[in-house]
């Protein structure tokens, strides 16, 4: 598809679409997911499955007279299975997860999902988007839960809910708020008090919301997970238990699951509540099927995660998983009588910071793209994993499955040319006055946001030197080192001190800390603190009497970027610094991806949207723009320039002619522009393995 016409280069303040930048001294960028094909759907040769089902009018939109959701049920000489009306039912799932999605898109994602041939679609409730501060509740937008729900019933499909608290699913923290921490003694996961006690006031909150939502209500929701793999955290053996009360005591009375992988299984049985399985290879179900049997005796067997690829880290590998092998794996399990939910069947984006870790050996975060080689790509389209398995579902459906949806089309825009800048240095006399404090203080326990701390983004720590040294800190994640205004080098988890040359005076230590992710699996998670750890010491001596400024790159922060602040790209910027540029879009817009050649790590804003982190270690080589966050034709910014994207310095010294992304310039180098294209058939996905 063609690109939409040039915009004029001059700048009007009544009509630009803003795209804002922040460089840093560091380094970074990222892409969306794998190549796709455009898939045709035909017939190919199958594994014979011996049954089939027709499942048409046991769907949330025929069953209106409800009598019993779904149940158990044995005969002689079967194994048991569920049964829905006194119907033998396999749940058929697939994960899409509401707050990965666009909320524009998600008809379109959960269509897709039906015309495959599944009945059942699952998400987590992410508690610490919904609760971002204590007690502050957000279900609106993106985050709109209900809606979510009932639009699957619309559809057609049956909806298993995952509320945690805990969700894992390579989200900071596991999901939960990073405002518990501000306890010193927070034990997460367990029935500390502190814990249950705003577990408790959340779950009064999302229950009343949920509750009127299942299949005895009249619903969509024929079951709910308790908590989230607790078998291989397994800290307090009263913990699961006081769960399952508290969904019960709110109003939950669907059919009750637990899942857990194989480390954990043995430990995550719970009474009452049905065990399932977490897994990826065809060899581990007999193994699993076998724990089960021992751990809770006779019942329907269901995968509940049955994992259709896996998660990227900055810096590592890009995985795949192979159609073939997900044909043959899922084909197994059904035909072994085994409902069984996709883990994931659309993916998604860690739009913004949402994005997790893995600390083992060494720290990894997760990547904004939520790929995961699943059965859609990030910006849902199909691919030949959808194709074997939707023929392989057709072949054992009683009725026609629905026609697959139109692809949703991508195009591609003019790069963008940042026209305007805000050094942060300059930028700090704008933004909320710092905390001051004598040592420094970690983001949770900062005295902002009414007492919840600061959550995502980053942290600048300021104070006074007058001598040189070895500065030794322990910061969480990244920290740019500066003296004044001049870029010393950067600490990390290996890296934790640093030479200060020579000084003159007093002169102005800065240290700019960045959260790139909490851990969202592992016994750590209680240690899960950002910004700077403890104190910070030249030449063994503490330091003192620090200005600490946040910097959460949220709504109220960007707001205070007014168009008279902006300073025209006529010479070399000082770094760090924020940029802005334009984009213009005349035409429908259409989903597209953002790369950033030549920039090396930041996070890109558009149109008061986060759309992620990006750094150029890949694997993830570009963004994924959903077209629902464009405008058609220029928007205004001149009062709300809402649209900051963090880079690092550029890999020569920088040159930001004037003028707007929608004109060419031949004196522009190609490392300064942000590239805008469609990622369809006719475009390789950029990603790379490392």
């Amino acid at each position: 598809m063609g690109s939409p016409p040039r915009s004029s280069p001059r700048l009007s303040w009544r009509r630009v679409l803003c795209v804002l930048f922040l460089p840093f001294v560091s380094s970074g960028f990222a892409p969306p997911a794998k190549y796709r094909n455009n898939f045709i759907f035909e017939r190919r040769k199958l594994p014979p499955n011996p049954r089939r089902f027709d499942w048409s009018h046991l769907t949330p939109r025929e069953l209106k007279n409800r009598s019993q959701g779904i149940q158990t049920e044995e005969r002689a000489g079967r194994n048991p299975y569920f049964t829905l009306e006194g119907h033998e039912f396999l749940i058929l799932g697939g994960s899409v997860h509401y707050f990965r999605v666009p909320r524009a898109s998600w008809r379109d994602r959960l269509l897709k999902l039906r015309a495959c041939g599944f009945n059942t679609v699952t998400t987590y409730v992410p508690w610490n988007l919904h609760e971002p501060e204590r007690g502050t509740f957000d279900f609106s937008g993106n985050l709109d839960l209900e809606a979510f729900i009932l639009l699957a019933a619309e559809v057609g499909l049956w909806v298993i809910l995952r509320p945690g608290p805990y969700i894992c699913s390579e989200v900071d923290l596991g999901g939960l708020p990073s405002w518990l921490l501000r306890d010193p003694d927070m034990r997460l996961r367990t029935t500390y008090k502190g814990f249950t006690e705003a577990v408790d006031l959340y779950f009064d909150h999302l229950m009343l919301r949920v509750v009127p939502l299942q299949y005895k209500h009249g619903g969509p929701i024929i079951a709910v997970q308790v908590e989230n793999e607790y078998g291989s955290y397994n800290k307090d053996p009263a913990y699961m238990p006081y769960i399952k009360k508290a969904l019960q005591d709110r109003g939950i009375a669907e059919l009750l699951l637990t899942s857990d992988n194989q480390g954990g299984l043995k430990s995550g049985v719970l009474d009452g509540v049905l065990a399932t399985i977490n897994l990826q290879s065809q060899s581990e179900l007999q193994l699993f099927t076998t724990i089960l049997l021992g751990a809770q005796g006779s019942q329907p067997k269901m995968v509940m995660e049955y994992w259709t690829g896996w998660f990227d880290s900055w810096g590592g590998p890009h995985y795949i998983l192979d159609s073939s092998e997900v044909l043959n794996t899922v084909s197994a399990i059904v035909k072994a009588g085994s409902s069984i939910n996709l883990y994931m069947f659309h993916g998604g984006t860690n739009f913004g910071f949402i994005g997790g870790a893995m600390h083992f050996q060494d720290y990894k975060p997760d990547v904004t793209s939520y790929d995961y080689d699943a059965v859609l790509t990030e910006a849902g389209d199909y691919t030949a994993k959808y194709t074997k398995l939707r023929e392989f579902f057709g072949s054992m459906a009683g009725a026609p499955l629905p026609v697959p949806p139109d692809l949703l089309p991508k195009t591609a825009y003019d790069p963008v040319t940042p026209a305007f800048y805000v050094s942060l240095w300059d930028a700090l006399n704008f933004l909320e006055l710092p905390v001051t404090s004598e040592h420094p203080v970690n983001m949770e326990n900062l005295p902002i946001n009414g007492g919840s701390g600061q959550s995502f983004g980053y942290t600048l720590y300021e104070t006074t030197i007058t001598a040189s040294g070895v500065l030794t800190a322990l910061v969480r994640d990244r920290g740019q080192v500066f003296l004044n205004t001049f870029f010393l080098g950067t600490l990390d988890y290996k890296k934790k001190t640093i030479v200060i040359p020579t000084v003159q005076g007093f002169t102005t230590l800065r240290i700019l800390v960045e959260n790139c992710g909490r851990v969202n699996y592992g016994d750590n998670i209680d240690q899960q603190r950002k910004g700077i750890i403890g104190n910070v010491y030249l030449n063994d001596s503490p330091l003192k009497k620090f200005k600490i400024y946040s910097l959460e790159m949220d709504r109220s922060f960007l707001q205070r970027f007014t168009a008279d602040k902006w300073k025209p790209l006529t010479e070399e910027p000082m770094f760090p610094a924020f940029f802005l540029g334009a984009l213009s879009v005349l035409d429908s817009p259409y989903d597209t991806f953002v790369k950033l050649e030549g920039w090396e790590k930041g996070v890109v804003f558009i149109n008061n949207q986060n759309l992620g982190r990006y750094w150029n270690i890949g694997p993830q080589e570009t963004l994924y723009l959903p077209g629902a966050w464009l405008d058609v034709g220029l928007n205004k910014v001149g009062a709300c320039p809402l649209g900051p994207l963090l880079s690092p310095a550029l890999p020569a010294p920088p040159r930001f002619p004037g003028g707007l992304g929608g004109r060419e310039r031949t004196d522009v180098p190609p490392g300064d522009r942000l590239a805008i294209s469609p990622r369809s058939s006719s475009l390789k996905r950029r990603w790379h393995n490392g």
